[in-house]
């Protein structure tokens, strides 16, 4: 199965502008932010989306959520609030086939988002 654009940099075989990084996870600026803050936090392992995680990914996951709490603090939006969206599939919004927390901030927040 050939490496997803996200695998290939979180790899740092294509450049990003990476705001974090451990042996689970990387964090990196959005190309195309909605907002002034923007960061897309992916596993390292390969999932393709929410659907497809198994019960063994739970403490990844807990560690994804973690992980984008501390994002947040470090990019000066936590306390003031921000917005986590994980899109599933092709009707959710996903365009890349591997799992990726957005975390958007540093403006006021509309509902329903899209």
């Amino acid at each position: 199965m050939e490496k997803t654009l996200f695998q290939k940099i979180a790899d740092r075989e294509i450049p990003a502008q990476i705001v974090y990084e451990d042996e689970l996870c990387v964090a990196f600026r959005d190309i195309s932010p909605a907002a002034p803050v923007h960061v897309l936090l992916v596993p390292r392992k390969p999932i393709p989306s929410l659907a497809a995680v198994e019960e063994e990914d739970a403490p990844l996951l807990a560690h994804l959520m973690l992980k984008a709490r501390d994002i947040a603090r470090a990019e000066g939006i936590a306390e003031g609030g921000f917005r986590t969206v994980l899109n599933t599939g092709a009707d959710g919004g996903q365009t890349v086939p591997h799992l990726h927390i957005h975390i958007i901030g540093g403006r006021s927040m509309q509902w329903p988002p899209g």
